[in-house]
């Protein structure tokens, strides 16, 4: 059974930092595309980063220069390091996991998902 099970989220001001981390089980981890994603309320869901088994990483225009994106495949884990945090950011973020040599930015790509974590921003 795969289990994605998500960390880190919480309350923060604006211009702070947060640690996301999903740890993985039931999978082979090293053979899968990671990807976060977030989705606002009334909003659609959104990638956020990937990072693909080669370590090769993108990011929404949104948060390039302020997160990044990182694997362990050791501890069969995927982080995401979010820096100067805007009110914008505010979402439930969810670590998502993909079964295939070609990238997606689609969230209907991904086969296993997290519960996700909410991450609040205040202005």
């Amino acid at each position: 059974q795969v289990q994605l099970v998500e960390s880190g989220g919480g309350l923060v001001q604006a211009g702070g930092s947060l640690r996301l981390a999903c740890a993985a089980s039931g999978l082979t981890f090293s053979s899968y595309t990671m990807g976060w994603f977030r989705q606002a309320p009334g909003k659609e869901r959104e990638l956020v980063a990937r990072i693909s088994v080669f370590a090769r990483t993108s990011y929404a225009d949104s948060v390039k220069g302020r997160f990044t994106i990182s694997r362990d495949n050791a501890k069969n884990t995927v982080f995401l390091q979010m820096d100067s945090l805007q009110y914008e950011d505010t979402a439930v973020y969810y670590c998502a996991a993909r079964t295939a040599a070609v990238a997606s930015d689609s969230p209907a790509a991904y086969h296993y998902w997290g519960q996700g974590t909410q991450v609040t921003v205040s202005s």
